[in-house]
């Protein structure tokens, strides 16, 4: 899927992009079908591992997933489509010409469960050499405006990099307050099922309760571009560039003159936003 010059402009002036319709009904036959196992699969957890992030609410006659964690790892079809041309395409025309996958995770938002996830930018998690980095959101049905879908704010990834710590933890959120009124130009990403939300590492973004009574999934992958070097963070160079879907491996990263805050300390035992977020409530 070739992206357009405005699509392009839009982009890099917003912080994100919606394409819609983009993925085929008979994928999203397929995505559905392995979401619903995934789900009953659930049933026989009864705390969150390292495969399911789970509400405390969550029960096996009544599941509450909030989110899957690196689905691309969990079933074939996470990372066939990950890796189709489909997405990586203008993910490749957005990062430069280079594109390195990084990671995915599919959240829910169940009728009851409390899955919001509060304003924060993708860049205090992970912040890199540069900010070529993107995530992909697959939207597997419908989004409406009462089932909690992605917000963005647009133009916020050309400014600052806010704190997302709490009491000296990281929290990965950030505090409306600090936030001011950016708020109030925040967009709904609302669109069919089968379209494509993009959203670029530092745009702030949140999502809130789904007030209906669907699923609401969402399937993410962050794409970086090749690079686009982790800081704080090491991996093995063979696996690290395995996951290069666009262009050939570097051993020199561009550095770019920009803010970017670490992400510790961090509450030992928990990998959890939802959870993490719940301490900006003291």
């Amino acid at each position: 899927m070739a992206l357009t010059t405005d699509q392009i402009g839009f982009y890099q002036d917003n912080g994100y992009l919606l394409l819609e319709q983009a993925i085929p009904s008979s994928v999203l036959t397929s995505l559905r079908e392995t979401v619903d196992h995934f789900i009953d699969a659930s049933r026989a957890v009864e705390v969150s591992n390292r495969i399911y992030d789970l509400d405390q609410s969550h029960s096996a006659d009544s599941p509450r997933v909030r989110r899957l964690k690196d689905p691309h790892l969990r079933d074939p079809l996470f990372k066939q489509i990950a890796e189709c041309p489909t997405i990586v395409d203008p993910v490749c025309e957005l990062l430069g010409g280079t594109v390195r996958f990084d990671h995915s995770k599919l959240n829910f938002k169940h009728p009851g469960a409390n899955a919001e996830i509060k304003w924060h930018q993708d860049w205090a998690f992970y912040p890199h050499t540069n900010d070529d980095i993107l995530a992909v959101g697959v939207l597997i049905e419908d989004c409406t405006p009462e089932c909690g879908p992605l917000m963005v704010i647009p133009g916020s990834h050309k400014g600052p990099v806010f704190d997302h710590h709490h009491n000296g933890i990281f929290a990965g959120g950030v505090n409306t307050d600090a936030i001011g009124n950016l708020v109030d130009k925040a967009v709904p990403l609302i669109a069919p099922a089968g379209s494509l939300t993009i959203h670029h590492v530092r745009t702030l973004h949140a999502s809130d309760n789904s007030s209906t009574n669907t699923l609401r999934p969402l399937l993410l992958f962050s794409y970086t571009a090749v690079d686009a070097f982790p800081i704080f963070s090491s991996y093995d160079l063979q696996e690290y560039d395995s996951r290069i879907l666009r262009g050939a491996p570097v051993h020199e990263g561009r550095m770019a003159a920009l803010p970017f805050r670490i992400h510790l300390p961090q509450e030992p035992g928990t990998d959890s936003i939802y959870d993490n977020q719940e301490s900006m409530q003291c």
